[in-house]
């Protein structure tokens, strides 16, 4: 199980550099990572992709070469190689790390032959439009790692494994179509854009397939026999069969003996989808809360138009926060990528306020947020970009102390303001004194609120405001915050209560 006051942290962006050095990194940062208040990672697809070295690890070649054999032009993977990746897990769990694995079920790319086969093409942007009759069609769809020449596993993958690809060697590259391959089906359990979003790149596996269900489930018992795994982080959900996640968790779990923890990446801000995948999976896979995310992402552009006492409405930790991991940014957010959604750097304080100190949800916190990030890319203008991205470690660590220490008790909410909220935590015997939180989009102002503890004298860890607030008879204070900034306000040890 997750444990009280959880923090996860995503270990790695979409940049890090590709120089092999990550898995040695997270050795070396474990113990500091646990010390500060960090409880599990979240780390990158392990696995070689269809770039090699280069490739981030969704581009999904061979599931069984952690950076072992020599494939892509590779041994290694980006992050390092497989030797590396088992010694660093062993490392961080040492420190008390909980690792979970990102792992895609949805697609392989960087097949090694072409084969043909029979297909229809379909509209990308309809999928129950066909435009065009069922014809043979050639493409890359036959995978036989000849690096790996069968060690771990003998299967071969063809295109009977697969329900759809958008490539097709026989037409004008300039054709657009998706492929569905003959007597396959789009499936019905996904988002319902395009009509059915199950297809989203390369070769589409088709999780409905007995003999591919059962080979995704020997590899899951081969990889958690290979690293000493404590769940998974599972990749494009809303393009595969949602029905599948809790069969495959619930078959990992089993050969394991033990819980494993799953969080699914629905990358919507349509509250009701993520609600209908829920259903579909008997509410077994927690999932991202991307439409808190996107309420970050425009409170951060609007500013003090902004109605921040709305911060949380239609978000998965309002709604089922049992279910929801909440964050501000993360790969595929970040400047420069497909789903670029910035919250930005002035904002970034506030939002991470927001997730590391309440008592809902299991705040996820973005490796480039932590510790700054400085990179190149072409953007959609085509022009070539450089990036720098603030590092908030300083505030974060203050946060995950006081969430660590007073985050406990009732929490009472005072959101009766556009522009300055707050909410306190009133702790409990074990963890005495309380906590109140106060933030701002626009002015600088004071929330009266109660942590419960009467004449005590309080202080604002972040270092905003320099002097103390004492707490009446009944335990209530007027908390300030400067402009466009948050307080964090905790007891001064030591002081009279």
């Amino acid at each position: 199980m997750v444990i009280p006051n959880g923090v996860m942290m995503q270990f790695f962006h979409w940049y890090i550099a590709p120089d092999g050095s990550l898995w040695n990194e997270l050795a070396q940062k474990a113990n500091e990572l646990a010390a500060a208040g960090i409880t599990s990672l979240w780390l990158p697809p392990a696995y070689k992709g269809a770039a090699g070295s280069e490739d981030v690890g969704y581009g999904v070649y061979d599931r069984y070469d952690l950076g072992e054999f020599d494939q892509k032009g590779s041994i290694r993977t980006k992050y390092g190689t497989r030797d590396e990746y088992i010694s660093a897990v062993n490392t961080a769990k040492q420190s008390g790390l909980a690792i979970y694995a990102d792992i895609v079920l949805n697609h392989m790319m960087g097949a090694d032959h072409q084969e043909e086969f029979n297909a229809t093409p379909y509209d990308p942007d309809d999928r129950h439009q066909a435009i065009g009759k069922a014809a043979t069609i050639k493409s890359w769809t036959h995978f036989t790692f000849p690096g790996r020449q069968g060690k771990y596993s003998p299967l071969e993958w063809h295109w009977w494994h697969f329900n759809a690809t958008d490539y097709n060697a026989y037409e004008p590259e300039d054709f657009d179509a998706v492929y569905l391959f003959e007597g396959k089906s789009f499936d019905d359990q996904v988002d319902l854009e395009k009509g059915s979003f199950d297809y989203l790149m390369g070769c589409d596996l088709d999780v409905k397939d007995p003999a591919v269900a059962d080979a995704l489930k020997r590899w899951g018992e081969w990889y958690i026999d290979t690293i000493d795994l404590d769940g998974f982080r599972f990749d494009a959900v809303k393009h595969v069969r949602a029905g599948f996640f809790p069969q495959w968790m619930n078959h990992v779990q089993r050969y394991s003996g033990r819980f494993l923890f799953a969080v699914g990446e629905y990358w919507s801000g349509d509250i009701k989808a993520l609600h209908r995948f829920i259903k579909l999976t008997n509410a077994t896979v927690t999932l991202f809360d991307a439409p808190l995310h996107y309420n970050f992402h425009q409170a951060s552009l609007q500013g003090s138009d902004y109605d921040i006492s709305t911060i949380f409405d239609n978000t998965l930790v309002q709604s089922r926060p049992e279910l929801a991991v909440t964050l501000v940014d993360n790969h595929d957010s970040q400047p420069l990528q497909s789903l670029e959604s910035v919250v930005t750097a002035w904002f970034k304080p506030l939002a991470y306020a927001l997730i590391l100190l309440r008592q809902d949800g299991y705040p996820c916190i973005f490796y480039a947020d932590y510790y700054g990030a400085h990179y190149h890319d072409i953007g959609d203008d085509g022009q070539r970009h450089e990036i720098f991205l603030d590092s908030h470690q300083w505030m974060i660590d203050r946060f995950l102390t006081a969430r660590h220490t007073y985050g406990y008790g009732e929490q009472q909410d005072y959101f009766d303001h556009v522009n300055i909220i707050g909410w306190t935590r009133l702790g409990t015997e074990q963890h005495p004194g309380g906590m109140a939180v106060v933030l701002s989009n626009g002015a600088a102002g004071t929330k009266r609120m109660t942590v419960g503890w009467p004449h005590r004298q309080y202080i604002d860890v972040t270092g905003h405001i320099d002097q103390p607030i004492i707490t009446d008879l009944q335990g209530w204070a007027d908390f300030p915050c400067q402009a466009g900034s948050v307080s964090v306000w905790v007891p001064q040890k030591g002081a009279s209560k």
